[in-house]
């Protein structure tokens, strides 16, 4: 069976699909690059609520900055949302993105485990 968490958009903000969770683009709002990170992780965290799965089963992520020098408050940041050691895996680039107040945006892969 496969769940899908739809969006008003041409996307779903996550699918599931077996012991899989597959994220679609998250971002957040703010005027600086730290409200918008921590908005993500509130939107990311509201998502995998939905389909009963906490943030630390994040498996995989993609980082995508506006500006690279963000990359070490991404980096600090990271360690807030999860344990020394069990960070997921993850891939940073940069970016332009289509709406120019968005300075980053995150997508990725948790996992459920089989109910």
């Amino acid at each position: 069976m496969i769940t899908r968490i739809s969006t008003p958009f041409s996307y779903s903000s996550a699918v599931v699909a077996g012991d899989s969770v597959y994220l679609g683009l998250h971002r957040g709002f703010g005027d600086r690059f730290t409200d918008q990170i921590h908005d993500t992780f509130v939107h990311l965290k509201k998502t995998l609520l939905q389909v009963d799965v906490p943030l630390e089963n994040i498996v995989k992520v993609n980082v995508y900055l506006k500006h690279i020098t963000d990359l070490s408050e991404m980096e600090q940041v990271f360690t807030e949302y999860f344990e020394k050691d069990k960070f997921p895996a993850r891939m940073t680039s940069t970016s332009e993105f289509i709406d120019s107040d968005c300075l980053m945006m995150i997508d990725g892969v948790a996992y459920k485990g089989l109910n």
